[in-house]
């Protein structure tokens, strides 16, 4: 797929974009080369190869899974005007 200048042109407007002539043409030839780059991209033989979800083998370094803050649900909780279950109560304001 090769676009032209009134493809641009065309982008440039949809995108409501204001581009000088230079941008225009410096923008053309990105794209062309972008395409160019996706074409040969498509020609390469990917039959039998697995997707990947990153392109280097890397192990994720985890930390511990321990806790490092103390349960202060009551302290927090005993300045509201009410709480049942450990869930604070609030009115109601969506009438059914």
């Amino acid at each position: 797929m090769v676009l032209t200048l009134s493809d641009v042109e065309k982008i440039a407007r949809l995108s409501r974009l204001s581009l000088t002539e230079a941008e225009k043409a410096q923008n053309l030839k990105e794209l062309n080369d972008i395409f160019s780059l996706v074409e040969k991209m498509q020609t390469v033989d990917t039959d039998g190869i697995e997707p990947m979800a990153h392109p280097h083998e890397v192990a994720l370094r985890l930390r511990e899974d321990t806790v490092t803050e103390t349960d202060r649900a009551a302290e927090y909780q005993a300045v509201a005007p009410e709480v049942r279950n450990r869930l604070y109560i609030v009115p109601q304001v969506i009438e059914e």
